[in-house]
């Protein structure tokens, strides 16, 4: 089951960033500005941000497959409207539902991973849907670029419906419908975000998200107008990125159980030199390309460690908790590639998304190294 959601988690990642290589596609197709275009990924994060919780809570006492199918459908939905548009509004709109049902999916995916592989190897259940997302960045997303600039930036939109439905109706044999949630209310569900800790791992979660998202979100003009480089060369850029990625999830979800903040911490710095490279000698071609496959293997190495401490601050029966959980990545994501435009329309120009990546990635060691010097202790509890 946790496989199945993670093919699942696929779709996913793919829809969220796959924008990013399509920039210069979606402003000209939309008639907006390239920071514009890059409000399709605000608006999508923003939309799990809050979607994850309030989802979570609504649903509380349906059965997960019904949920699950129920969200693959809206995904679906979302898409179609968003390719059938060419009012930049009405996207937006589409994105955003798009991303309501996205969080839906992992606020009960993550909770129904997690209760399947047990809190002994939590990081690794996290990490195999993670991975899922982290192929995205190896396949899906490039594959996306590629075929948006061929066919325009709607085709990969028909494409993630049409497998979304596909993915709904095999959720639907594979899971049982007798199956349920364990047992709980909205006041325990409350009860759990008590813990101070718990709100550390979230700053923490959305501190290290934003960082890398801030300049990949900008990946396509970072590429063409800093380095100088064609568009081809976007995609193929992307694949190395999200195969650096996959080897960085696959790294952090195998020894995130014994070693997790000696683990995450030196990500996060490692984050923070290559974007501070990036800003500095990203003219260059061959290194801007370099970099980006280095960002890819650092930036998500710490995803799968802060979804177990959540999982273990908090039991994995905690859809709430696993739901904001989901809304911090987000909330990283939404604050880092609107940072990211904002600093791309000022003086900065290309080299304000790494600067703002590099700010936040300097800032993330501050609540990582709090969780690290208080992990064995009852401070923060």
């Amino acid at each position: 089951m946790v496989y199945l959601l993670g093919a699942i988690a696929f779709l996913m990642g793919t829809t969220e960033l796959v924008v990013a290589g399509l920039l210069p596609q979606v402003s000209a197709g939309l008639d907006i500005t390239l920071s514009q275009a890059g409000l399709l990924i605000t608006v999508f994060a923003v939309g799990m941000m809050v979607g994850a919780p309030a989802m979570a809570m609504a649903t509380l006492r349906l059965p997960p497959r019904a949920t699950l199918v129920l969200a693959l459908v809206l995904f679906a939905a979302g898409h179609v409207a968003a390719a059938l548009s060419s009012s930049f509004a009405v996207v937006l709109v589409a994105r955003f539902a798009a991303a309501v049902a996205t969080g839906t999916f992992w606020a009960v995916g993550a909770v129904v991973a997690a209760a399947a592989a047990g809190p002994a190897a939590s990081a690794r259940a996290m990490g195999v849907m993670i991975g899922g997302v982290t192929l995205a960045n190896v396949l899906g997303v490039p594959l996306g670029t590629a075929g948006g600039q061929l066919l325009g930036w709607q085709g990969p939109f028909w494409v993630l419906a049409a497998l979304a439905l596909i993915a709904a109706a095999v959720l639907a044999r594979k899971l049982p419908a007798a199956e349920t949630r364990p047992q709980t209310s909205f006041a325990a569900e409350l009860a759990s975000l008590r813990r101070g800790r718990l709100w550390l791992v979230y700053l923490a979660t959305a501190l290290v998200q934003g960082s890398f998202v801030a300049a990949y979100s900008y990946v396509a003009p970072l590429l063409t107008e800093l380095a100088g480089l064609p568009e081809a060369v976007v995609p193929l850029a992307m694949f190395g990125y999200g195969a650096g990625a996959l080897a960085g999830i696959t790294f952090g979800g195998r020894l995130g159980d014994i070693h997790p903040f000696g683990i995450a911490i030196p990500a996060a710095g490692l984050i923070a030199v290559t974007l501070a490279a990036l800003t500095l000698w990203g003219g260059n071609g061959v290194l801007a390309v370099a970099l980006v496959l280095a960002l890819g293997a650092f930036g998500l190495v710490a995803n799968p460690i802060l979804v177990a401490q959540v999982v273990r601050a908090t039991g994995p029966v905690n859809t709430l908790a696993m739901s904001l959980s989901t809304s911090s990545f987000n909330v990283g994501i939404a604050g880092g590639s609107w940072l990211g435009g904002l600093a791309l329309s000022s003086s900065l120009g290309v080299h304000g998304p790494p600067v703002v990546g590099l700010v936040i990635a300097v800032v993330a060691l501050g609540p990582l190294g709090v969780l690290a010097i208080t992990r064995d202790k009852e401070v923060l509890r």
